[in-house]
């Protein structure tokens, strides 16, 4: 059997002054990002990235900062790469996967979305906000301030955006279908407890998501043009008074169909609502020098806890 190794380290901005060993937990309005790194073999597999997370909101002295997992990795390569990191936060969230089951007396475990087995796994499902498809199977909501929010493979994707490109831009983690807003690139997740068709708001310990061709801010690999662009996916992750507990960029790759992988989990049921901002505009232009189109596979969330 192989092993899975992992290891620790902080990153900060480059602009920022990098903190002793000796920071305390509190000091959380400095940029910080704890960055679990997982590799199967050597740690070389996983691509360097730059980015900046920031805790804020709910920093006080009592405030301990998430676990990150995150990984980004080439579509050339294996999807093992990103399996592994994905295993990694599986592994932490718990077992089981509790599936359409109703929550478990002790509410341990995980819950997680493929967007894969609602209907036929190929065909396209109209733009509909709120998205309700999972709120009282898996206790997770998801809206967007567009038309709405859709599932569809990246041949479903081409037809939904009248852009043939899409059809190869983009991966899948697991088959067949991705899942994108329309009209926005703004996604955002709040969780219920399962089997009370919303009626019990939740919060959860940890949430993760899987992303399809995120490029890198410089345009760099194959078929891209150097452009002036940012870091374009970010992940918010806000506590039940609506306060920013947590953000980060998620890792990027070069080249068209890469997949990357970012989650948090804290020790407490803290996270209520995770809003992601995927690519730099709304599906619909070609990715290219000027735009970052991006799209979601697989959510993975820890057991939502009723809210008190």
């Amino acid at each position: 059997m192989k092993t899975i190794t992992t290891k620790i380290k902080e990153v900060e901005d480059d602009n920022s002054p990098r903190p002793g060993r000796s920071m305390e937990r509190a000091a959380m309005k400095k940029p910080v990002l704890l960055t679990l790194v997982i590799a199967l073999g050597l740690l070389s597999v996983l691509f360097p990235v730059r980015q900046v997370a920031h805790a804020q909101g709910n920093t006080g002295k009592d405030f301990v900062p998430p676990l990150v997992f995150q990984g980004a990795a080439p579509a050339a390569e294996p999807v093992q790469i990103i399996q592994n990191t994905v295993d990694a936060f599986r592994a932490a969230l718990g077992n089981p996967n509790n599936g359409n089951n109703p929550p478990p007396l002790d509410r341990k475990g995980r819950r997680e979305i493929n967007w894969d087995g609602v209907g036929s796994p190929t065909n396209t499902t109209p733009p509909v906000t709120p998205f309700n498809t999972f709120l009282d199977t898996r206790g997770a909501q998801f809206t967007t301030p567009g038309i709405g929010l859709s599932q569809a493979t990246p041949q479903g994707l081409a037809v939904l955006f009248n852009n043939p490109n899409y059809e190869t831009d983009f991966s899948t983690f697991s088959a067949f279908r991705l899942f994108t807003p329309v009209g926005s690139n703004i996604t955002e997740a709040l969780f219920f407890v399962p089997n009370t068709n919303g009626a019990v708001a939740a919060t959860v310990r940890g949430f993760g998501a899987v992303f399809t061709d995120i490029d890198h801010p410089d345009g760099s690999g194959p078929g891209k043009k150097k452009g002036n662009r940012g870091a374009s996916t970010l992940m918010e992750y806000f506590d039940a008074d609506g306060k920013l507990l947590f953000s980060s960029f998620v890792p990027a790759s070069p080249g068209d169909g890469s997949l990357s992988f970012f989650g948090i989990m804290f020790d407490d049921a803290l996270i209520a609502r995770v809003r992601i901002t995927t690519g730099d505009v709304a599906p619909g232009p070609d990715d290219d020098e000027k735009h970052d189109i991006v799209m979601m596979d697989d959510f993975i969330y820890s057991e939502p806890q009723p809210l008190n």
